[in-house]
């Protein structure tokens, strides 16, 4: 990350602010309440085919560039300096880690580390081979919950945002993650200078 930037951005985990983080948990609330784990499932699938539609419109040789964008409503701003491949990796680390809370959960089993954001922050230095790799991810978090009757545990993991959730809640998140980072790459990839960075 550009050291100049990186000045002017708050630090990794910082959070969101107060108030966005408060209606982020209403509403969350809400669509763990009203959402079914079709619809969760459903919408997960979507926005990783939006990813994949979005990827093959921007030349492969961009994906990699850095630009700074506004930061988005659930997006910390220690991640608003990212590249495409940044972003894929950052979904590939929490698509991998919600799987294997799921998995957890249904097992009866509380992960013993504490989630952070800023454990999940991805490198600088990605390279096309992420792009597989998060397709991968977005398949364990599908097989992880695939193979679970009832998502509804009694086991519960801490997010550090959303508090306790039990399996459907880690579920519902990973698509409400993808669509935050899905809305993220749309502003990278409009934000892209005309011409290739030298």
């Amino acid at each position: 990350m550009n050291s100049t930037v990186a000045t002017t951005l708050a630090p990794p985990g910082a959070g969101l602010p107060a108030p966005e983080l408060w209606i982020a948990r209403v509403l969350f609330g809400l669509k763990r309440c009203l959402g079914t784990r079709e619809g969760f499932t459903a919408r997960f699938e979507q926005e990783r085919t939006a990813i994949r539609e979005m990827l093959a419109t921007c030349d492969v040789a961009r994906h990699g560039e850095q630009v700074l964008i506004p930061r988005l409503r659930g997006l910390e701003d220690s991640s608003r300096h990212w590249s495409i491949w940044m972003t894929l990796e950052h979904l590939r680390i929490t698509n991998s880690i919600f799987a294997m809370v799921i998995t957890s959960l249904a097992h009866g089993k509380v992960p013993t580390k504490k989630a952070s954001t800023a454990d999940v922050k991805p490198r600088a230095d990605v390279t096309a081979e992420v792009e597989q790799a998060f397709e991968t991810s977005c398949d364990e978090i599908l097989a992880a919950a695939a193979a679970v009757s009832d998502l509804k545990t009694a086991a519960r993991y801490a997010h550090p945002w959303f508090g306790p959730l039990d399996a459907a809640g880690w579920h519902a998140l990973a698509a409400t993650h993808m669509a935050i980072h899905r809305a993220q790459i749309a502003k990278i990839i409009a934000a892209l200078p005309s011409k290739p960075a030298t």
